[in-house]
């Protein structure tokens, strides 16, 4: 279907250098939007946190344009997904619409004909609207983690006053959309039976993956070499370390596979749990999981070609259909993958349908050691999976197919 050129606007509290899943993801729709000849403008937080080791807080600009796509960056008291405690994030997260929505109404010199706004943050939903009413754009409100019932249900959020104040926010933020994503057929289900607003405004929006056109970087083992795991099975995470993911299942896991010398967990990252992570290896005086910082996307990919199984965490404490942006970096990488999550994941079905690995409830250490030793005793198997993976991912993820949806959703 042939479109108009579009002026689109995306609002994120994350792009990269940031390194998060939520930041790569809308790094490559602004530039495929780009490719396609839309402009297209995206307003972000100023990068200080979630850093490769070769990129300094202060060396970008706050307004710059890179690959064809305009940024601007904006400064804000606290960074909205800061390691401080919970009621700081929270904070920070309330006076957003208050930092971006001055610094984007005087930075657009040409009103947007679309803003697309991903959550979380939810409150970036009021940016949304706002821009909305000043603009007369059509506002897309991809909506990732269903605020604030997700922190209901990790117990960060307890208070009846402050959840009567969010779920006004968000119903808010859902009654100014014009059209409203969620990434799986769950999360559809979900939000649908729980909020009013017109069901014509709720479509399925997959999460989708840049799979290159070219093979993955070659195998170089540099990370292998560097870490000293030339000879080693590694179980790798790499992502954000924080009590959403449930990492501690892990980490009790490797304490009863201790006895297999030649296997390891490397978990890659940073987050509010890695101090509670590592003071857990300590005390079970473990020495087959090993912590490294972020690495650079380029990085990232070059450790998905040395890795043997990707590993998929999430706490039982959540609820919501939620399906982890990393199990789709596995299966485009080609890498098998071990799932643990809670029982409400749609990311059971993605596994199962698409035959990438093994996913169980991430409810039970012995049953996660099982299901790790089966892949580390049965590894003739585990090409199998990754070839699985990357087809499924080629048919369902892939970033053309599901920016046409967004276009189309645009226009």
């Amino acid at each position: 279907m042939q479109h108009r050129h579009l002026n689109i606007l995306i609002v994120t509290s994350t792009y990269p250098p940031e390194i998060r899943s939520m930041s790569h993801l809308m790094q490559e729709l602004a530039e495929e939007l780009a490719v396609r000849d839309h402009r297209v403008r995206v307003a972000t937080t100023y990068p200080s946190m979630n850093l490769a080791g070769d990129v300094g807080p202060d060396e970008y600009p706050e307004i710059s344009t890179e690959n064809s796509v305009e940024i601007l960056r904006i400064k804000t008291p606290i960074h909205p997904h800061a390691k401080g405690n919970f009621i700081q994030r929270g904070l920070s997260q309330l006076i957003l619409p208050y930092v971006y929505f001055p610094r984007v109404n005087k930075w657009l010199e040409e009103p947007p004909d679309a803003v697309i706004v991903y959550s979380p943050p939810l409150t970036l939903g009021i940016v949304g609207g706002k821009i909305k009413r000043r603009y007369g754009a059509n506002f897309l409100f991809n909506v990732q983690d269903i605020f604030p019932q997700n922190a209901i249900d990790l117990g960060i959020l307890k208070n009846p006053v402050l959840i009567a104040f969010f779920e006004y926010l968000e119903k808010r933020a859902y009654h100014h959309a014009d059209i409203i994503t969620v990434h799986s057929e769950g999360n559809a289900q979900l939000l649908a039976g729980r909020r009013r607003f017109p069901s014509e405004k709720l479509t399925v929006l997959h999460n989708w993956i840049d799979i290159p056109e070219s093979s993955n970087p070659p195998n170089s083992n540099r990370f292998r070499k560097e870490l000293n795991l030339e000879n080693k099975f590694i179980f790798f995470f790499g992502g954000v370390l924080g009590p959403a993911q449930g990492l501690d299942l892990i980490v009790r896991a490797a304490k009863h596979l201790r006895k297999y010398e030649d296997m390891v967990f490397l978990l890659v990252g940073d987050g509010l749990e890695k101090v509670n992570l590592q003071n857990l290896v300590r005390r079970y005086d473990l020495t087959n999981v090993m912590f490294y910082p972020f690495v650079s996307k380029h990085d990232y990919r070059q450790l998905l070609t040395e890795i043997d199984v990707g590993l998929v965490c999430l706490t039982p404490k959540n609820k919501t259909p939620v399906v982890p942006g990393k199990l789709l970096s596995y299966m485009a990488a080609s890498v098998p993958v071990a799932a643990f999550l809670h029982k409400e994941s749609d990311g059971h079905q993605v596994v199962r349908d698409s035959g990438c690995g093994i996913s169980e409830i991430s409810d039970d250490a012995d049953k996660a050691a099982g299901a790790l030793l089966h892949l580390y005793t049965h590894r003739d198997e585990n090409a199998a999976y990754g070839i699985n993976g990357l087809n499924y991912a080629k048919h369902h993820f892939s970033k053309n197919a599901c920016v046409d949806q967004i276009v189309d959703l645009l226009t």
